[in-house]
């Protein structure tokens, strides 16, 4: 099972990285201002991943493949790692997919 670890940043926001089972990030959150926020990020990222019309399917510059996942108000919620391809890419949605309903959720900014 995946698990969502929350962080905090050097400029004081927090964030959140969804990790699958083998601990790989698969998913990458914006900065938020508060912890609350970052806790209602996650809900959103585990409502929209079930949500194929929400993954928004990119190719970089340099040829690399990404993902971002949108809430339904557009606003981008979490972004992925990099790609050498798209079929990698697509395994990434659909490793978020699998992972997030049910994801624990690692606080690291309480210790």
């Amino acid at each position: 099972m995946g698990k969502f670890v929350i962080s905090l940043r050097k400029n004081g926001e927090f964030q959140f990285n969804l990790k699958a089972t083998n601990g790989q990030v698969i998913l990458v959150s914006e900065g938020y201002t508060t912890k609350a926020n970052c806790v209602n990020g996650i809900e959103s990222v585990r409502r929209n991943s079930q949500d194929d019309s929400k993954f928004d399917l990119k190719t970089s510059t340099n040829n690399k493949h990404y993902f971002n996942l949108k809430a339904t108000n557009g606003q981008i919620i979490g972004t992925s790692e990099m790609y050498e391809s798209a079929g990698s890419r697509d395994n990434g949605v659909a490793s978020v997919k699998s992972n997030a309903p049910g994801a624990t959720v690692e606080d690291e900014t309480a210790k």
